[in-house]
């Protein structure tokens, strides 16, 4: 009986041990099989982020070397973008064999150029750090201020010369013609501008471009998919950064140190009309308007200015005899002679001198009696230089702040653009071709049947 029993027991045991000798074999095996999986996914995961390193590593060279903008040109060179492009430089990297489709992409012209602009402050800020931009920071306040009160202040004097108007017919009286400021400044604002605050020894560019052809007026191909989870978020100081990028990359009246299809570049981005004339006049239009609000402001404490505005409307108004019609002159000839200084503080200007942001005493240029002779035969002054002022680059500063954001950069690409295409010998070349992010869903057939599916990613930042 103990014979037996013994036989058993050790079958029982064998059995047992067999049993856990295949689990373990098979345990093993499918730790094996697990890892030989994994293996191969990562070898194709690797051999696909190889592959996208390769292509953007292809960046448009001409692009990075003139306005420091990595892109790749998704057309390669032939002008027309296909998703076919990406592929077939994805095989000849030796990410072939597996079935492949963009899921995302995104050039440099989507959402108003916002690649462009991230790329472009995130350049200023590695070139120079965040110290420059945080000094400017507190004064865009400053500047917000100043375009709120430049519209209030052009109302303010539309409205003083209407309520002038009005008191002069009710009263069946108008002031003379001799010795008026107010009517000098009036002849004044129907000249040509250019004209009035050009230097003398300078001619204005009459560069032009096709309208047809610039980026922000001709259609424009786009990408698809959104990229909210790797977008960087557009603040204050970015628009700061891209602002210093523009200054640093793009050339205006008084930077002509290179050739492009237009001579004034930064004055385009901020108009975007078709001839540098064009751009330069509504440029200077919005500095005379915001130099306006700073000098009407001082002005208006300076009793000696003021006591003087008073004594000529006064000898404009003795016929009249009307208090409020004197007044009315006074505050009309004071609007009048902080317009005058604004024609000479854009001279200073343009001539390469500084003009103070804030006026003063003795930082004020025109006197009463010459307003008078202002854009005459008898008109010799020029504008002076004020060393702690602002030159007019730093002025185009603060415009380049105010403007949109997003108009600003489809212009600025757009003159790249053209640049590249007219002058640098890309004629191929399209802002809206050239890819900044892009996302590619790639699915490889493993063994016994088994798919692998997985996204790789890659972007210029």
């Amino acid at each position: 009986m103990r014979g037996k029993q013994g036989k058993s027991v050790r079958g029982e045991v064998t059995a047992y041990l067999s049993l856990i000798f295949i689990l373990l074999v098979t345990f093993v095996g499918g730790v094996m099989e697990s890892a030989s999986i994994q293996v191969a996914k990562n070898y194709h995961r690797a051999d696909m982020n190889r592959a996208m390193e390769c292509i953007f590593a292809e960046y448009q060279k001409e692009l990075l070397e003139e306005y420091d903008i990595f892109a790749l040109d998704g057309s390669y060179e032939t002008g027309q973008y296909t998703s076919r492009n990406i592929m077939d430089r994805l095989s000849y990297y030796g990410a072939g064999n597996v079935e492949q489709e963009v899921t995302r992409i995104r050039f440099l012209t989507d959402k108003g150029c916002a690649a462009f602009r991230d790329q472009a402050s995130s350049y200023m800020e590695h070139k120079y750090g965040m110290g420059k931009a945080e000094d400017l920071l507190e004064m865009t306040s400053v500047w917000g201020q100043q375009a709120e009160r430049a519209d209030a202040y052009a109302k303010e004097e539309q409205a003083q010369q209407e309520y002038l108007d009005g008191l002069l017919e009710e009263n069946e009286g108008e002031l003379p013609e001799e010795g008026n400021p107010i009517r000098s400044v009036g002849e004044l604002k129907k000249s040509p501008i250019l004209t009035l605050v050009m230097p003398k020894d300078q001619t204005v560019s009459e560069k032009r471009i096709d309208r047809r052809e610039m980026l922000a007026h001709r259609s424009r191909n786009s990408g698809y998919g959104e990229f909210s989870d790797v977008a960087a978020e557009d603040k204050k100081v970015s628009a700061l950064l891209f602002g210093e990028y523009l200054l640093k990359h793009f050339r205006g009246f008084t930077k002509t140190d290179h050739a492009g299809v237009l001579d004034y570049e930064l004055e385009y981005i901020l108009a975007g009309k078709d001839s540098d004339r064009e751009n330069l006049e509504s440029v200077v239009k919005k500095l005379l308007l915001l130099r306006f609000v700073p000098n009407y402001t001082y002005i208006l404490t300076d009793s000696e200015m003021r006591a003087e505005a008073e004594a000529t409307a006064l000898t404009l108004c003795t016929l009249l005899a009307v208090p409020a019609i004197t007044e009315a002159a006074a505050q009309g000839i004071l609007l009048a002679w902080a317009y005058g200084e604004a024609i000479m503080d854009l001279r200073s200007l343009l001539k390469g001198s500084k003009v103070p942001l804030i006026k003063s005493k003795e930082s004020w240029q025109l006197q009463l009696a010459r307003l008078l002779t202002l854009g005459t035969e008898e008109d010799y002054n020029d504008g002076r230089d004020d060393m702690g002022g602002l030159a007019y680059t730093e002025y185009l500063r603060m415009l380049l702040f105010l403007e949109d954001q997003e108009t600003a950069a489809v212009r600025a690409l757009g003159a790249a653009e053209q640049n590249l295409r007219k002058v640098h010998g890309q004629a191929y070349f399209r802002a809206d071709l050239c890819i900044s992010r892009l996302e590619v869903r790639s699915v490889c057939k493993l063994r016994r049947g088994i798919r692998y599916q997985f996204q790789t990613y890659y972007d210029y930042h």
